[in-house]
């Protein structure tokens, strides 16, 4: 059974989430993924917070962690720091589900807005952010550079609460 919960600093299995996320980011952000330690300094600040999707079981083995959600809320603005599913997990719906438990805590935090950034080429990416109500609102030419390689836009797109 699929359960998503907010990661407590204080969680007994804390180290354990953790790294699992950071192996999840160095699969799905190759180029970019944040670490165990980058993740651990984040989750210091009190405006951060780490929604995880996990695979609950049965048996004595613990859970899987199969999703995430690394957000910073300032006021009524919030942002998407991080977003994955492990590949074994995705195209079965965890990203709506992560979505689902994060506009529930925003709105109840009567958060305003979110902002979120994503490659202009991550199109699978792109039609879930718009299935979940953002709106592109601005495009950094250029953003992401990969040697021998085209640079490639980064879009920014906002979904309003309110």
């Amino acid at each position: 059974m699929l359960m998503i919960k907010i990661l407590s600093t204080h969680s007994a299995d804390f180290e354990q989430v953790l790294q699992a996320v950071a192996d999840i980011e160095a699969i799905v952000q190759p180029q970019d993924a944040w670490g165990y330690q980058t993740l651990v300094e984040s989750l210091k600040q009190d405006s951060m917070h780490l929604l995880i999707a996990y695979e609950q079981k049965d048996n004595s083995f613990g859970n899987t962690v199969t999703g995430y959600c690394l957000y910073q809320v300032i006021f009524e603005q919030a942002e998407i720091l991080r977003i994955g599913t492990h590949p074994d997990y995705q195209r079965q719906g965890i990203a709506s589900q992560i979505f689902a438990r994060l506009n529930t805590e925003l709105k109840t935090s009567q958060v305003e807005s979110i902002l979120l950034e994503v490659r202009a080429d991550n199109a699978p990416a792109i039609a879930l952010y718009e299935q979940q109500e953002f709106a592109l609102i601005h495009k950094r030419k250029g953003y992401y550079q990969t040697p021998h390689q085209p640079a490639i836009d980064a879009l920014i797109m906002q979904r309003l609460y309110v």
